[in-house]
């Protein structure tokens, strides 16, 4: 890791670029895939998956069958896991649910919004080297407490043709039953077009590699929204002498291995803490199973020494991490003052780990400094926002005049005269 010493604050945005992704060389061949899932559907698609998953599908849509299988392979210690994840989860996404206010603007004009579902969504579930059933919750439960009618999850089989048992269980539990053995690019039109076997959304989420991203982004100009631009994941963490080295590069640590592109970022007041979380760090990784990953997303990361906790915290905001961890003596206090960010976890006992997978939180977040314009995703992601109005007779007297006045100011006639026939 690359260690930067007493940055000037205005040098920070480039100090910390984030890895270079450029998705431009991916465009035509994501493009030929998407036109050519669009001109022939399913056939498209078993040639796809038989070319980029090596394996031959007939039936893309899991059956039953495969989901009672699935229960039966998913451990006892799992499932109580994964359960208290989903409650957790539902709680939390639960409270975001916001009641219809009506507002009477003035006498006889009542003003509503009201929150209705998208009535078809679509999950990506990465299902690779690392199959993501996490997300399965995050995206699977606001989905059905935002009244979605229709929630499709596409997810990559196996070369044995199967989905990873613990997808499926967390589907089921969370009530999303219609999954298809589909994955990358052709998983990302067949829900933008929809094929005899998918059927069309109108929004899609959920993480992916370079190549659904690509996907992705070229379909929002295709007729379907999606959840948010995406890039590689990322950890960014403030510490001072209050905080467990140990702990941090865990912490730093637990993001490096989720792939050769993540970013981590340790941001200090104190050359101590340096010193000590390197040390940890080299001591942990000789541990993991994902060494290897974590070690090439480490050479692309940084360790800052900045001279106090007001610099620590400008830098968090001109950075605005996907994942913000304050190991600071002060940590709430500092929280407070967070302006970009993702998702914040407050203290030495509040690892990113636990947004992941089962504190609550939603752990499908912005990246690549997207944290400045974009939220994570929520119920909210999932709703459109229907506003109504109703005036009586007197409130149509009350802001008509008004409303002529403007319109004709504006050369709009017909708008004046909409009102003008009413008020006679």
């Amino acid at each position: 890791m690359e260690t930067i010493k007493y940055p000037n604050i205005s040098e920070v945005e480039a100090l910390l670029s984030r890895p270079a992704q450029s998705l431009e060389h991916l465009r035509e061949p994501a493009l030929a895939v998407i036109d050519e899932v669009r001109k022939n559907g399913d056939n498209a698609l078993r040639s796809y998956t038989q070319k980029f998953d090596g394996v031959s599908i007939e039936t893309f849509r899991v059956s039953a069958a495969e989901f009672a299988e699935a229960e039966n392979l998913v451990g006892e210690d799992l499932k109580k896991s994964i359960s208290l994840a989903a409650k957790n989860i539902e709680k939390f996404h639960a409270a975001q649910v916001s009641k219809v206010e009506k507002i009477e603007t003035m006498s006889g004009v009542t003003c509503w919004r009201k929150s209705v579902g998208i009535e078809r969504v679509g999950l990506y579930i990465p299902g690779g080297s690392a199959p993501l059933f996490s997300t399965v919750l995050m995206l699977g439960i606001p989905a059905k407490i935002a009244g979605c009618s229709r929630i499709v999850l596409c997810t990559p089989p196996s070369k044995s043709g199967k989905i990873h048992p613990a997808i499926l269980y967390a589907a089921q539990l969370v009530g999303v039953t219609e999954i298809y053995k589909v994955g990358g690019i052709q998983a990302i039109a067949a829900l933008t077009f929809g094929t005899e076997s998918v059927p069309r959304v109108d929004k899609i989420f959920g993480p992916g590699n370079a190549y659904v991203t690509a996907a992705k982004q070229l379909v929002s100009n295709m007729g379907v929204a999606i959840d948010m631009p995406a890039g590689p994941s990322e950890v960014m963490v403030l510490a001072d002498e209050s905080c467990n080295p140990a702990f941090v590069a865990a912490d730093l640590l637990s993001q490096a291995e989720h792939g050769t592109d993540s970013q981590a970022v340790l941001v200090t007041d104190n050359e101590n803490i340096i010193n000590a979380v390197k040390l940890a760090m080299y001591e942990l990784l000789q541990q993991l199973a994902r060494k290897d990953i974590a070690k090439i997303s480490l050479e692309k990361s940084k360790l800052v020494l900045v001279k106090n906790a007001a610099e620590m915290l400008q830098v968090a905001n001109i950075y605005a991490a996907e994942h913000l961890i304050i190991s600071t003596k002060n940590a709430e206090e500092m929280a407070e003052k967070v302006v970009n960010a993702g998702s914040v976890f407050i203290g030495n006992y509040s690892p990113e780990s636990a947004g992941d997978y089962a504190s609550g939180t939603n752990h499908a977040l912005p990246t690549a400094g997207y944290a400045r314009s974009f939220s994570g995703v929520s119920v909210d992601s999932f709703v459109r926002k229907i506003t109504f109005q109703k005036l009586t007779q007197e409130g149509l007297k009350n802001v008509g005049t008004a409303v002529e006045i403007m319109a004709e100011a504006e050369g709009l006639q017909a708008h004046k005269n909409a009102v003008s026939l009413r008020l006679i």
